[in-house]
């Protein structure tokens, strides 16, 4: 289990540059089992889970070349469907939430697939019945083997048709997308997750020849078509850490430029963060951060408290919360953090709470932050990263605060962002790598 030493109170500046986004990444890299010609993809993350999937694809027969740090070429022309039922496999895919979308493409293109119950971040409940009610729609058989948590679904002949989502999931939507693409006539899917993750894959899927309308919104159109063919694709900046950079800069009270941002697919990030009083400055598609002493939570117009909840796009975020929670222990005013969608994701405050800032834990999905307006400094304690998102909130607390800070099982950070610690170490910090 690796660790951080966090040397704390150190003003960062500087330039950095987002990674590209791994929500997307890992719908994208599924999609290339659409098709037996060549898929590029650009902009490739290297962290944990993208390259763990890049694994098991590769397992699973695709062709892989590493073109350059960031970009690779795959071909999926001799997949070995019978990889499915080793014990290997059911390894790797537990060990893997986003391995649940390989399903999609190979019940589209091969009538079968086989998935372990994935792993993931332990944030509470994430149920998969959205991803197979929607397989079931289009005319697959699923069956659940309970005694080893495997999922199975076949159909001979997938036929499209409208359904109606039990929620907005992002996942869900993607593997429904790509087994839509290849079925028989037209499948039209309503409150259909739209983040910009989902628009991407419905671009590079009509790149490869799909028939999809309605990219953008909840409602999308897709006529099914006999083949899909190769294309090239580049993954966009990941919004999530963009924001977490928003964040870390307001924290510690760091002069930071944001390069490259794709501002137009950050949706309300930014004016989420100007709600606790963050500046910042759009420089053609870079976001300027300024160096600020203090910063102060709006209130609601009648004068209450200001709430931050998530939602499904164009809502804000879960990801972020945590990185919102965070910054509000340093700013002055209060607001009320609602998690709506993940009844375990605040259950890291404990900690935040121990470093002196001021939190009441409501219930599991809501906790009140008073700000202390950097008139008491957080203090470096030890702690432990229980998931992606709460890990670096924790790192970025350990940054702005006083003394010397450890963080275990940073594993959990590895999995969503890239060399974090050379990154930040680059414009100043002070994290050692034990």
């Amino acid at each position: 289990m690796g660790t951080f030493e966090i040397t704390g109170g150190k003003k960062l500046k500087g330039d950095l540059h987002p990674q590209g986004a791994k929500n997307e990444a890992l719908q994208i890299l599924c999609a290339v089992l659409l098709t037996p010609e060549e898929v590029i993809i650009k902009n490739v993350p290297d962290i944990i889970d993208v390259n763990k999937l890049i694994d098991l694809l590769g397992d699973l027969g695709v062709k892989i070349k590493k073109i350059d740090e960031t970009t690779y070429s795959f071909k999926a022309d001799n997949i070995n469907i019978e990889y499915l039922n080793t014990q290997e496999f059911k390894e790797k895919g537990a060990g893997l939430r986003g391995s649940v979308m390989i399903l999609g493409p190979l019940l589209s293109r091969f009538g079968k697939g086989y998935i372990p119950r994935p792993g993931g971040d332990k944030i509470g409940r994430r149920r998969l019945d959205t991803h197979f009610e929607g397989f079931q729609k289009l005319g697959a058989k699923f069956i659940y083997h309970p005694e080893n948590k495997f999922y199975q679904v076949e159909a001979k002949d997938l036929k499209g048709t409208y359904m109606l989502l039990d929620e907005a999931s992002v996942t869900g939507t993607a593997n429904i997308i790509m087994a839509a693409v290849l079925a028989k006539g037209t499948t039209t899917i309503y409150y259909a997750a739209c983040e910009p993750y989902i628009q991407q894959l419905c671009k590079m899927l009509n790149s490869m020849g799909a028939k999809i309308t309605g990219i953008g919104s909840n409602l999308l159109n897709i006529e099914g078509v006999k083949y899909l063919g190769g294309c090239e694709h580049t993954i966009l900046p990941d919004m999530i850490e963009i924001g977490s950079f928003i964040g870390l800069a307001a924290m510690t009270g760091s002069e930071i430029t944001i390069k490259n941002v794709s501002y137009e697919n950050l949706g309300i990030i930014p004016d989420t963060f100007k709600k606790l009083g963050i500046k910042m400055e759009l420089r053609g598609d870079d976001l300027y951060i300024p160096s600020q002493d203090s910063y102060e939570i709006e209130t609601f117009i009648d004068g209450s408290i200001m709430t931050v909840s998530d939602a499904p796009w164009p809502g804000f975020t879960p990801d972020l919360l945590s990185i919102i929670l965070v910054v509000a222990t340093q700013a002055k005013g209060s607001v009320l953090v609602h998690q709506k969608m993940f009844e375990s994701r605040l259950f890291f405050v404990d900690k935040l709470i121990d470093m002196g800032a001021q939190i009441i834990l409501c219930d599991p999905h809501r906790a009140t932050v008073i700000g202390l307006d950097r008139k008491t400094s957080l203090k470096g304690i030890q702690m432990t990263s229980p998931d992606i998102r709460a890990g670096v909130s924790l790192l970025i607390a350990a940054l702005s605060a006083k003394g010397t800070s450890t963080i275990h099982n940073i594993e959990q950070i590895d999995r969503g962002y890239a060399n974090i610690d050379k990154r930040l170490n680059a414009l100043g910090a002070d994290i050692k790598r034990l």
